[in-house]
């Protein structure tokens, strides 16, 4: 076992693991520390605490110091310059007539190198852009082309739902998100629907896709023949929030079907409530259950 803190540079950014090295730190302070890209200054969002070694990546480097006055100050020096850093790119991008969106400028804590991030439909040939800017920042210069979740990310902005972007607000990664999510969930296939402010499929298609998953183990497919209290029937469609499945049940004696929706209790089927998953971001907080249960009733 060995004693962790967890680091955070950016605001829901990634999570670096440091040796305190016998240095007391709590959560909220911010350290200084040695990464690959140099000197940097973060906070601390996990206290320390033991980890089997196997869970980090070696080598894992120790904490300098918990940061002192003079560092805060060269940090708030630091976000001062990079708001001046990118209006002087932005004349120079403009200058050399490049096809290229800049997003956010990044100045490394020992200001040893200034980073520009950027998007772009295709190559850009930025060459004679990094000399113009190191001969005016006297540093190194990097600039990276970025997605457009990246992008996202970084601006920020609200939702469809109203809320805060997950990406900005708590997500420090991205996780695959795919068609059959939204399917699996019964969610409109209109890609203004569950497409997110980065033109991308929604990351909240991620939080509930366990359960869907579990749940359909349990339940029968459509078009499948099941018992019902009223004899044998059809499967027509099943809600798996509102717990019910809709049946067409034959008559008996007679060639003619009748639709019944039956609840999964009176199917015996031992179906988890939905209300007992609810949304990993919040805890259910956001009622994301009973706006998605509205929206089934409406369509019905």
């Amino acid at each position: 076992m060995v004693t962790v803190i967890g680091v955070r540079f950016k605001k829901a950014g990634k999570i670096y693991y440091f040796d305190p090295d016998d240095i007391e730190v709590l959560e909220g302070e911010a350290v200084i520390v040695e990464t690959a890209r140099g000197i940097e200054y973060g906070k601390v969002v996990i206290a320390p605490r033991e980890m089997e070694e196997k869970q980090i990546i070696q080598p894992l480097k120790k904490v300098i110091r918990v940061a002192t006055e003079e560092d805060h100050k060269q940090e708030k020096e630091n976000k001062e310059k990079e708001k001046e850093a990118f209006i002087i790119c932005l004349e120079k991008i403009k200058k050399h007539g490049l096809d290229m969106k800049l997003i956010d400028v990044e100045i490394t804590f020992d200001n040893n190198k200034i980073l520009f991030y950027f998007t772009s439909e295709g190559r850009v040939d930025f060459r004679e852009l990094v000399k113009d800017l190191a001969s005016i920042f006297r540093t190194r210069i990097e600039l990276r082309q970025i997605g457009v979740r990246d992008e996202t990310k970084m601006l920020g902005g609200l939702g469809i739902c109203g809320r805060r972007l997950c990406c900005s607000s708590f997500l420090t990664e991205f996780q695959p998100v795919s068609i059959k999510m939204a399917k699996d969930q019964k969610l409109s296939l209109n890609p203004t629907k569950i497409s997110g402010v980065c033109g991308r499929l929604m990351c909240c298609l991620k939080y509930e896709e366990e359960f869907y998953e579990e749940i359909s183990k349990l339940l029968p497919n459509e078009g499948d023949i099941i018992e019902t209290p009223d004899g044998k029937g059809t499967v027509l469609s099943i809600n798996i929030l509102q717990q019910f499945i809709k049946v067409a049940v034959r008559k008996k004696d007679q060639d003619d079907t009748e639709v019944h929706i039956y609840s999964m209790d009176e199917l015996s089927l031992n179906i988890p409530k939905a209300k007992n998953n609810p949304c990993k971001r919040c805890k259910g907080n956001c009622n994301r259950q009973e706006k998605k249960s509205t929206k089934v009733e409406e369509e019905e």
